[in-house]
Formats: C-alpha cells, sequence, structure tokens
C-alpha cells in the first residue's frame, strides 16, 4: 500500500504532486505515488494533465519539472508573450534535433520554449541561459555543459570574453538562437556583449537555427548580429508575410512555418527511453 494519505480532491492531488516535482526537480513514479497515497495510473493521468501545462515532462520510470524559470523579470515579463506561437515554432525546431546530437541553445523565451520539449531527449546540451541549464538540469538523460561569464541580471544569460572563450573551445551540430529582430540587413539583437557571444555560437555550429516569431520581422534593434544569409534555417510562425517569405528564401536560408492551429492540435510525443541512447562525444576545435 501506498505509504501517504490520499488527497480530497483531483486539483489538491495535482497541486501537491506539483510541488513535488517542483522541488526534487526529477521523480519517480513509485516515489510521487507513495508520497500522495495513490496508485501509479492514477499519477500517470494527473503527469499527463501536468505536461499538458507545460508543467511537467514524463520521461521514462518519472517526472521532470519544466514550470516557471527563476525569478528574473524581463525573462518572464517576455515568456508569456506571443506564447502560443513561441510553442508552435518550438514543436517545429525540435524536429531538427536528433538523438544524440550536441546543440547549443541560447537565453530568449522561444529557446526556452525549445528546451522544455527536448526534456527527456538523449543530448549535448550547450547553454549559457540560467533557466535553460535549470530546467535541463535535472534531466538524466541529457548531458549539460553550463558556459561561464558575467550574467546578465535581465535575462540570466551569460555573455563577456570569458563566455567567448569556452565557446571557441567547443564545437556542436546544431545552434538554436533567438533573435529581437529583423529587416533586410540582417538579424539584430539588443545587447552588445550579447551579439558577440552568439556570433560565437555560430561559429561553434555546424547549422544555426534562427527561432523567432512573425513580429520580430521588419525592423532593427540596437546591434546586428549576421546577414540574413549567415543562417542555415529560420523557424517562424505562418504569420510572417510573403514578402519576407520570399527576402529569406531568396537568401539560401531554409524557412519552416509554425501553425498554432496544427501545434494545439497534435502536440509532440517523444519516444520514452527504455534505456539511454550512446551519447557520442562533443568535438572541440583543434587548436
Amino acid at each position: 500500500m501506498p505509504a501517504g494519505h490520499p488527497t480530497n480532491t483531483v486539483q489538491e492531488r495535482r497541486t501537491q504532486l506539483l510541488e513535488l516535482i517542483r522541488s526534487r526537480r526529477f521523480a519517480t513514479l513509485d516515489e510521487l505515488a507513495g508520497a500522495l497515497g495513490v496508485s501509479e495510473s492514477t499519477i500517470r493521468r494527473d503527469l499527463e494533465y501536468l505536461e499538458k501545462q507545460g508543467d511537467a515532462k514524463r520521461i521514462h520510470g518519472g517526472a521532470l519539472y519544466t514550470g516557471s524559470s527563476p525569478k528574473l523579470p524581463h525573462f518572464e515579463t517576455r515568456q508569456p508573450m506571443r506564447w502560443e506561437q513561441k510553442r508552435a515554432i518550438a514543436r517545429k525546431a525540435v524536429e531538427l534535433i536528433s538523438a544524440g546530437d550536441s546543440v547549443l541553445l541560447d537565453g530568449g523565451t522561444t529557446t526556452y520554449e525549445v528546451a522544455r520539449l527536448l526534456l527527456g531527449m538523449p543530448l549535448h546540451v550547450v547553454t549559457n541561459s540560467l533557466p535553460v541549464a535549470n530546467l535541463l538540469a535535472s534531466d538524466p538523460t541529457s548531458d549539460l555543459v553550463f558556459v561561464g561569464g558575467n550574467v546578465c541580471p535581465r535575462t540570466g544569460v551569460t555573455q563577456g570574453p570569458q563566455a567567448d572563450a569556452m565557446i571557441a573551445s567547443l564545437r556542436v551540430r546544431k545552434a538554436i538562437l533567438s533573435v529581437a529582430s529583423a529587416d533586410e540587413e540582417g538579424f539584430f539583437n539588443n545587447n552588445l556583449l550579447l551579439v558577440e557571444t552568439e556570433r560565437a555560437m555560430m561559429r561553434a555550429a555546424d547549422e544555426v537555427i534562427i527561432v523567432a516569431d512573425s513580429s520580430k520581422f521588419g525592423y532593427r534593434s540596437l546591434a546586428l548580429l549576421c546577414k540574413l544569409e549567415d543562417v542555415d534555417y529560420v523557424v517562424t510562425d505562418t504569420e510572417l508575410p510573403e514578402v519576407w517569405r520570399e527576402r529569406l528564401t531568396s537568401a539560401g536560408v531554409r524557412l519552416i512555418l509554425a501553425s498554432v492551429a496544427e501545434s494545439a492540435e497534435e502536440p509532440v510525443l517523444r519516444p520514452v527511453l527504455d534505456a539511454p541512447t550512446q551519447l557520442s562525444p562533443v568535438p572541440t576545435n583543434k587548436v
């Protein structure tokens, strides 16, 4: 018999379940069932609900917390903005990632949604984002590398010479980056130091993937990151104007459009792994 005491209502039980997962970051089905005094089948149903809410991720044998990130005011203000588009874009972006890949993730809110969907996938993940690192740190299926450097208190990303030097020593298959805006000249961000760090990320990657919703296209921000033709993929939503679709494809960019409606109807389900997939070593640049 489970050791815990049954809760009074479904909502109370789910609230307690979420708090258990949040406090532990990862918990097994047996632990959760014992703590709440219910069967594992009940826990599975509750986890399915929490996963749909974006608060937890089911993996083999248990669940990971995927809820709110550390308290970073600027990050938390931006995260809910155009959330449905960001989620749809993230679902399309993860289709470009394969088990065993080495992936570099920056600190954007759309990139954070990508990170949510990578939980439970065997990967090498490199990130300069505290929210992304916090999300993935307890995932036993991934190998996480956190980039050190000066931390931007508004967004929780590391940047500066130390971050750039560390990234320069690595080689990854894919870099997934967010941007503040784009115009005919290229892609932009709002932070001069961050732009230098993201350029280092681009140099470290075999393929560069930009994830940005359609509201980002058609204007400039403070610092130019790169030209349009310097990236391999752009993943955005179907509201992108036709002129921008033509501009990106003419620049040789592979354009992927994400539909909010299709994303809502067809949630991404990652296969549950019965045994860990072998991870290949992360290659480093030759000196």
